[in-house]
């Protein structure tokens, strides 16, 4: 007796659904493992780690403390700055800008920077990958990006911009200089 052919593509078509069914099969088991990786990933980056550090350390430093200070220090280098209205941009800015010769500006402005953390305690700001100068000390941050070249031996623009994390800090800090108050004895 021959096969009929009714049952040759009943054979071809079971194959066909059999071959279907396992790729199914294994593409199901991929995604649950994918799946359980992508849970086990997540509970791992949403662990509690405990508090945040805080936003920086020691009191906040009043504005004028801070100005005076990087005034000061840039003064030491030579270079003459003098601090520029805000115009109500932000409570917690402040532009100190100059002009100095261009072939020691860049020079000054780092050995001013380097003044800074070696006698007042500044340390290192974040690196912005630009250039800039960066310090922070307290509430406080201050940059200045490189001068460039000037034209024919023309002051260049020195600037530094001052900007502190918390702007009801800087308005509420009191000076390290002022005197405690004291109450005065009650007499008796």
């Amino acid at each position: 007796m021959t096969d009929w052919p009714a049952v040759q593509r009943t054979e071809r078509a079971d194959n066909t659904v059999r071959r279907i069914l396992l790729l199914t099969a294994v593409a199901a088991l991929a995604l649950a493992a994918l799946a359980t990786a992508a849970v086990a990933v997540g509970a791992y980056l949403l662990r509690d780690l405990g508090p945040l550090p805080p936003r920086y350390s020691g009191p906040p430093l009043p504005r004028e403390t801070v100005v005076s200070e990087m005034t000061s220090i840039l003064a030491a280098e030579g270079i003459t700055v003098e601090r520029e209205p805000s115009r109500g941009i932000r409570s917690c800015y402040e532009r100190l800008s100059g002009l100095h010769a261009p072939e020691t500006a860049d020079a000054a402005v780092a050995a001013a920077f380097a003044r800074a953390r070696s006698e007042h305690g500044w340390q290192d700001g974040p690196d912005r990958g630009d250039g800039a100068l960066a310090l922070t000390k307290g509430n406080w941050t201050v940059t200045s990006r490189p001068t460039g070249e000037g034209a024919s031996g023309l002051p260049v623009p020195v600037s530094m911009v001052l900007t502190c994390v918390d702007e009801g800090d800087a308005a509420t800090a009191p000076s390290p200089s002022a005197p405690a108050l004291i109450p005065a004895p009650v007499p008796s």
